[in-house]
């Protein structure tokens, strides 16, 4: 979720070698970003760190605020650099590739500010920071571009500073930046830093559940980007002041069947929990043009859901076959155009299981 989206085609596939998937216990953070600076400052390990963070779908149809997934192959990557010429204790953007759009003021920018939150958690003052940010993410898109640069941000000072954080400090100075950018919600920034599907269990206290979908099952994400702009803050001033009882426990009962079918690797349940929204897609899709057509399109060519990424205007379905999702990506370009009258993209990703990480680095 960002603040603006100029479309940027095709956007910029990643390929890793193979990660060890992170199982993690439920994470509980009681303190706020104020009070978690530690007692002392960690030396740094290393002078320079490359990290990279996934792309997220958020949401996932009726989790709205509370549900996210991070995609693989897709992202955005962080380079930092100690740099003497900066002063101790700050950040200094050098360069930012991919996008013109984003400031070089690093109060103003999604990356900046995560690594000034990760920074004062660290108590870092005796050194500064240079920072490179190459977008791969378009912005707005309704692929988690702000908490991409965000996350991957945080770690990398993390890491140059020998990984002494937590998963859930780490989610609080990404929320930092949310905040700033597009609102207090970390249904992109928890999956971007710690991959797989990620469950805000609560955000006071911050309490987080990653949801271990089964490894020996498949499951893909079609995702096609249309050329639109859709605000994250538009988008959200769409959203309903009050909801029924009635589609209040219908969306709760597709919340919970969403996550029980995560947990046992049934893509098709999956899909259809992932279709059911009745509180928030009704109100943005029409918002988007063809949207509601593109979504007939993927389900009647096999899909076995499709919803609105975030706050859109990406349309993600579900499938547990790469080929067949090519086919359904086809038709929801076709349904875009035809419906909508926009241009698109379509790919076809599995889920991130890793999350943010380091990439490169150079020793001290």
């Amino acid at each position: 979720m960002a603040i603006c989206f100029q479309f940027q085609s095709p956007l910029k596939p990643i390929t890793f070698p193979p990660s060890t998937t992170k199982r993690v216990p439920i994470f509980r953070c009681k303190a706020s970003l104020s009070t978690l600076t530690t007692i002392t400052e960690p030396k740094p390990v290393f002078t320079s760190v490359r990290t990279f963070a996934p792309a997220t779908v958020a949401n996932l149809g009726p989790g709205f605020d509370f549900l996210g997934a991070a995609v693989d192959g897709l992202g955005d990557f962080v380079s930092l650099t100690i740099d003497s010429s900066v002063r101790p204790g700050h950040v200094s953007i050098s360069e930012i590739s991919g996008s013109s759009k984003l400031s070089f003021n690093p109060l103003f920018n999604c990356a900046g500010i995560a690594a000034i939150a990760t920074m004062k958690i660290l108590n870092i003052r005796s050194f500064g920071l240079s920072l490179k940010l190459e977008k791969g993410l378009p912005l707005g898109s309704g692929l988690g571009s702000s908490a991409a640069s965000a996350a991957a941000a945080a770690v990398a000072v993390n890491e140059l500073c020998g990984a002494k954080l937590g998963v859930d400090q780490l989610v609080l100075a990404g929320l930092e930046s949310e905040a700033k950018v597009s609102g207090y919600h970390a249904d992109n920034i928890a999956p971007a830093i710690m991959g797989g599907f990620v469950l805000i269990r609560s955000y006071e206290p911050l309490e987080l559940k990653p949801l271990i979908f089964p490894e020996n099952q498949e499951l893909f994400f079609i995702l096609v980007s249309p050329e639109f702009e859709a605000p994250t803050k538009k988008m959200r001033a769409a959203l309903p002041a009050e909801i029924s009882m009635p589609h209040h426990v219908w969306n709760c009962s597709q919340a919970g069947a969403l996550v029980a079918s995560v947990l046992e690797g049934d893509v098709a349940g999956l899909g259809k929990a992932l279709s059911s929204d009745k509180i928030v897609e009704p109100k943005r899709a029409p918002l988007i043009p063809g949207m509601e057509g593109v979504k007939k399109a993927a389900i009647k060519a096999g899909a076995f859901g499709c919803t609105i990424s975030g706050a859109g205007p990406t349309a993600v379905a579900v499938i547990d076959d790469e080929e067949k999702g090519k086919e359904i990506g086809q038709r929801m370009v076709e349904a875009f155009l035809e419906e909508g009258n926009l241009r698109s993209v379509a790919m076809v990703k599995r889920l991130d299981r890793v999350g943010a990480r380091l990439v490169d680095s150079v020793l001290r």
